[in-house]
C-alpha cells in the first residue's frame, strides 16, 4: 500500500473507527447502480428504477442491523416488508391533499414513537420514513403502484444477499466486549480484596487493591463512553440485547459498590473469613461471566456452577454472621459503642451487597448467551429463555413509559410527524417540482429545539447548495454525453455514504444532494438547471423544520434533563420506600414491583433525555460530569431498593418475627429519613426548591436498632439471629442509599452554578 493510501486509510479509521459506515456504503454503490440500470436499460420503467434504486438506497446505507446472521437476515426481510406496505399506503394516501397530509401525520408518528421500542427501530426510522415519503409526495394512478412495488421488492431481493456476502458487519454486540473488560477488572479487585492480608504483607495487597480499583474504574468509563455514544439506548427487541443492555447499570452499580465505605468506620474491625470466601466466589461468577462474554456461543455450565457456589457462600456467611456480633452487652450507649456493634457486620454486608450484584450481573449474561446460542426454529418462532418477559410485552412497557407529556421521545415524534404534515402541505400546495425534496428538508434538519434545527437547517443549505453547484458542473462537463453519469454514480454513492460520519452533516448533505443529482438526470438529456432549483426545495423543508420547532416544545433536550432527573429521584426513592415497607412494615407485606416498574420507566426516560442532549449541537451549560454523577445516582438508589426485596424475598417467617420487634420501626424512620431527603431532592432539581442538607447518621435510630437486637432478636445464648443480621443489613442497605446524598448534592449545586453564571459567558439571550 503507498505512502498517501495508507494515510487515508488511517484519516478514515479515525472518523469511522470500526468501517461501518463505509461499509454500508461501498455494499450500496456495488448495488444501487446495478439495480438502476437493470431497471432503466432493460426493463425500461423508470418507476420501477426508482423505487429500485431508492429501496436499495434505504436497506443498504441507512439502516444496519447487529447480531447475528439470522437475525440480521430477518431484520432485513422485516424491512422489505415494511417498504412494500408503506408504498401501498403511501400511494393510496397521495390521491387527495388532506389524505396526504394525515397520512404523514399519522404514519410519521408511529415511526418515529416505534423507535422508543428498540434500536432496531429506532435506527430504521430514515428508511421507514422514506418508504411513505417518496410514494405520497408523488401522486399517481393505482396502475402504477405494481411498478412501485415491484422497484421495491427487487431492492429487497437483492439487499438480502448483499447483507450476508458484501463485507457482513461483525457479529459481536458492541456492549459485549467493554463489560468483559469490567468484569474481568472487578474479578481481579475482589481477589485482591479477599487477599487482605496477603502472605507479601498489608502494603502489598493494599497497592495491588488500588491499582485493581483503578483498572476497575477505566473499564467503567470505557463501558459508559460505548453506551453514550449512541443517540438511543442500544437496545433491540432480541432477548439477548435486552439482557446485555442491563449490564451496564448493574456494572456501573458494582464498581460503585466495591469502593464504598461507611462513614462511622474507615475498615470494619476483624477479618470475616466468610466475607472473603463470597468475594472469592463473586471474583469465580465474574471471570465466568467475562469468558460468555467474550463469546456468547460458549459454555453455560461453568457460569452456572459458579453461580450456586456463590449462592452457597452467601448462605453460608449469612449464617456464620450471627457469631460476629458480640454476644455481651455493651457497657453504655454511646454512639461510638452503637455504631462499633453495627459495624461488626460490615464486612459480611459489603460482601452480601457484592454478591447480590454479581448474581443479577450473572443471570444477565447467561440469559444472553442462551438467548444467543438459540436454534434458527425457536429464534424463528420467537422462544424466550428463561423468565425475560417476552418481546410484545416489553414494547408494550417501553411504549407506555413514554406515553406522557414531559417525554422528551414524544415531543420529538409529534414535532417531526406535524413537520413532515406541513412540508406534504405546503408541497402540494405550491406544486414545486419534485416535492420530495421538500419532505426531505424536513426530515434532514428537525431537531429537538429551534436553535439546533436552525443550525441543521443552515447547514443543508449550505451543502445542498454546494452539492447543487458541484452537480450542476459535472452536468455542464457531461454535456450530452449522458453515459458517463454511469461511471459517477458509483463514486458519488459511496462518498455520500461516508462524507456523514467522516467529514460533516453538511458534507453529507451535498454528497447526497449530487448522488440525486445524477440519478434524476440519467437517462435523459443532462440539464443543470435543474439542479441548482433544487435549493428552493431544500430551503422551504428547512424553513418547514424550523417553524415547527419553534412552536413544538422549542426548549429541547437541556430543559427536560432536570425535570427527567427529578422524576427519577422521586420514582426511585418511592421504590426504595415501598421496597423497606415491604420487608419490615407490615405483617402482609404490599407488593413493590408497581413502583419498580415506575421507576424504571422513569430511567428510561432519564437515559432518553440524556441521549437527547448529548446529541445536540451547540453550546452546552450542564457540566457533562455533574449530569452523569445525577443520572449514576438514580441507578444506585433504585437497585438498593432491589437489594432489599431480593433479601426479604420468600422469607414471610423471618419478616413477621422482624416485625415484631422494635427493630423494624428504627429501619423505617431511617428509611422515611433518607427517601425524604430524595424527594426534597427531585423537588430542587425540577427548580421549586433548593438543594437540601444530606441527611445526618441518626443516632437515636441506630440505638434503638442496637437495643431491640439485642433483646427482641437473639438467640438464648445471647447472639444475633440470622432474623438480626437481615435487618441490619437492610439498614445498611438504606445507609448506601444515603451515602450517595452529599456527592449528588455537590453536583447539582454546582450545577446550579453553572447555569446562573452562563448568561454572563456569553448566552445568546
Amino acid at each position: 500500500m503507498s505512502g498517501r493510501a495508507a494515510r487515508w486509510v488511517t484519516w478514515l479509521r479515525d472518523r469511522d473507527p470500526d468501517l461501518a459506515a463505509t461499509r454500508r456504503a461501498a455494499r450500496t454503490a456495488l448495488v444501487m447502480p446495478a439495480l438502476f440500470a437493470l431497471c432503466t436499460e432493460v426493463l425500461r420503467s423508470p418507476t420501477m428504477a426508482g423505487y429500485a434504486a431508492f429501496g436499495s438506497f434505504s436497506m443498504l446505507l441507512l439502516a444496519d442491523y447487529s447480531g447475528p446472521m439470522v437475525e440480521r437476515l430477518r431484520a432485513q426481510a422485516a424491512l422489505a416488508v415494511a417498504w412494500l406496505v408503506l408504498i401501498c399506503a403511501g400511494t393510496l394516501a397521495a390521491g387527495q391533499l388532506w389524505l396526504a397530509v394525515l397520512g404523514t401525520v399519522v404514519v410519521g408518528f408511529a415511526i418515529l414513537f416505534a423507535g422508543v421500542v428498540s434500536s432496531v427501530l429506532a435506527g430504521s426510522a430514515t428508511a421507514l420514513l422514506l418508504a411513505f415519503v417518496l410514494p405520497v409526495s408523488a401522486p399517481v394512478p393505482l396502475s402504477q403502484l405494481p411498478e412501485r412495488l415491484a422497484g421495491a421488492g427487487l431492492a429487497a431481493a437483492v439487499a438480502l444477499p448483499a447483507v450476508a456476502l458484501l463485507w457482513p458487519r461483525p457479529v459481536a454486540d458492541p456492549l459485549s466486549a467493554p463489560a468483559a473488560a469490567v468484569c474481568r477488572a472487578a474479578a481481579g479487585y475482589l481477589r485482591a480484596r479477599a487477599s487482605l492480608p496477603g502472605p507479601d504483607g498489608p502494603v502489598s495487597a493494599a497497592d495491588r487493591c488500588r491499582a485493581a480499583a483503578d483498572r476497575t474504574a477505566g473499564s467503567r468509563t470505557d463501558l459508559r463512553g460505548v453506551f453514550d455514544a449512541t443517540p438511543y439506548r442500544p437496545t433491540g427487541l432480541s432477548a439477548s440485547s435486552r439482557a446485555l443492555v442491563r449490564l451496564v447499570d448493574e456494572l456501573t452499580w458494582l464498581c460503585a459498590v466495591l469502593v464504598d465505605r461507611s462513614d462511622y468506620t474507615d475498615e470494619p474491625p476483624g477479618c470475616d473469613p466468610a466475607a472473603h470466601t463470597v468475594r472469592r466466589a463473586a471474583a469465580r461468577v465474574l471471570e465466568a461471566a467475562c469468558d460468555l462474554l467474550t463469546d456468547l456461543n460458549g459454555d453455560t455450565g461453568p457460569l452456572r456452577a459458579d453461580v450456586e457456589g456463590l449462592r452457597a457462600a452467601l448462605a453460608g456467611m449469612e449464617h456464620s454472621s450471627t457469631v460476629q456480633v458480640p454476644a455481651e452487652h455493651p457497657g453504655g450507649t454511646s454512639t461510638a459503642e452503637v455504631y462499633g456493634f453495627i459495624a461488626t457486620l460490615d464486612v459480611s454486608f459489603r460482601a452480601q451487597e457484592v454478591g447480590f450484584a454479581v448474581l443479577q450481573i450473572a443471570a444477565n449474561v447467561d440469559t444472553a448467551a442462551t438467548a444467543w446460542q438459540r436454534s434458527w426454529p425457536e429464534r424463528l418462532l420467537g422462544h424466550e429463555p428463561g423468565a425475560l418477559a417476552a418481546p410484545l410485552a416489553a414494547a408494550r412497557e417501553r411504549a407506555v413509559a413514554h406515553l406522557r407529556p414531559d417525554s422528551v421521545w414524544l415531543h420529538n415524534s409529534l414535532r417531526g410527524a406535524v413537520g413532515l404534515g406541513i412540508a406534504v402541505y405546503l408541497a402540494g400546495v405550491t406544486g414545486v417540482g419534485h416535492s420530495f425534496w421538500v419532505l426531505l428538508g424536513t426530515l434532514s434538519v428537525l431537531r429537538s429545539n429551534a436553535l439546533s434545527t436552525g443550525q441543521n437547517a443552515v447547514r443543508a443549505v449550505l451543502g445542498t447548495v454546494a452539492g447543487s453547484v458541484v452537480g450542476a458542473a459535472l452536468l455542464h462537463l457531461i454535456g450530452h454525453h449522458g453515459t458517463a453519469l454511469w461511471f459517477v454514480l458509483p463514486v458519488a454513492i459511496l462518498v455520500a455514504g461516508i462524507a456523514p460520519a467522516a467529514v460533516s452533516f453538511a458534507a453529507g448533505q451535498a454528497a447526497f444532494t449530487v448522488t440525486l443529482v445524477v440519478l434524476f438526470n440519467i437517462g435523459q438529456d443532462p440539464n443543470w438547471h435543474i439542479a441548482l432549483l433544487r435549493v428552493q426545495d431544500i430551503a422551504l423543508g428547512c424553513a418547514v423544520s424550523i417553524l415547527v420547532a419553534l412552536f413544538f416544545w422549542p426548549r429541547g433536550a437541556r430543559a427536560a434533563v432536570h425535570k427527567a432527573l427529578a422524576d427519577a429521584y422521586h420514582d426511585s426513592a418511592g421504590y426504595l420506600g415501598a421496597a423497606v415497607d415491604y420487608a419490615l412494615g407490615h405483617h402482609r407485606p404490599v407488593d413493590p414491583d408497581p413502583q419498580g416498574r415506575e421507576a424504571a420507566a422513569s430511567a428510561r426516560r432519564l437515559d432518553d433525555v440524556f441521549r437527547s442532549y448529548l446529541a445536540e449541537r451547540g453550546a452546552k451549560p450542564l457540566s457533562l460530569a455533574c449530569t452523569t454523577t445525577l443520572v449514576t445516582g438514580v441507578v444506585g438508589l433504585r437497585l438498593a431498593g432491589d437489594a432489599v426485596v431480593s433479601l426479604w424475598q420468600c422469607e414471610d417467617r423471618a419478616r413477621v418475627q422482624a416485625v415484631r420487634a422494635d427493630a423494624h420501626r428504627a429501619v423505617l424512620g431511617t428509611a422515611a429519613q433518607v427517601t425524604g431527603w430524595y424527594h426534597e431532592f427531585a423537588a430542587s432539581l425540577g427548580g421549586r426548591s433548593t438543594v437540601p442538607d444530606v441527611v445526618p447518621l441518626w443516632p437515636e435510630g441506630a440505638t434503638r436498632l442496637v437495643e431491640s437486637v439485642r433483646t427482641e432478636l437473639s438467640d438464648a445464648q445471647g447472639r444475633a439471629t440470622p432474623v438480626a443480621v437481615r435487618v441490619i443489613w437492610t439498614d445498611d442497605h438504606v445507609d448506601a442509599a444515603r451515602r450517595l446524598q452529599p456527592g449528588l448534592a455537590d453536583a447539582a449545586r454546582a450545577q446550579a452554578r453553572a447555569h446562573h453564571n452562563w448568561p454572563r459567558k456569553g448566552r445568546p439571550r
